[in-house]
């Protein structure tokens, strides 16, 4: 499955939680609390109010070489957002990636 095709399926729609996929294409489902999302409000403020010249973005989707995968928050020059605008996914990953991480993190 491709990220287009995920971002287009009704299935996936309004989901209460965030999703990935594995290089595989398969969909992976790594659950999240509120306070992981409280977190990710604190760390997105941060760095809106340090780095001022660009936004910092929550749940951006980046293609890597291992599939979709989706930094909690992410900051993003003005630079960036010149070239890539808000492409879905971005195909490289913006200057500043911050993974929250969860107890259903794996250690790989």
């Amino acid at each position: 499955m491709q990220w287009s095709e995920v971002i287009d399926n009704p299935y996936f729609q309004n989901l209460p939680f965030k999703i990935e996929l594995n290089r595989y294409g398969k969909v992976e489902m790594p659950p999240a609390s509120n306070r992981h999302g409280r977190l990710q409000s604190k760390i997105s403020a941060l760095l809106e109010r340090k780095l001022k010249k660009g936004e910092a973005l929550a749940e951006c989707s980046i293609q890597t070489t291992e599939g979709v995968k989706v930094a909690d928050v992410a900051w993003c020059s003005k630079a960036f957002i010149k070239q890539y605008g808000y492409a879905t996914p971005y195909p490289h990953a913006p200057e500043r990636c911050v993974e929250i991480v969860s107890p259903s993190n794996s250690k790989v």
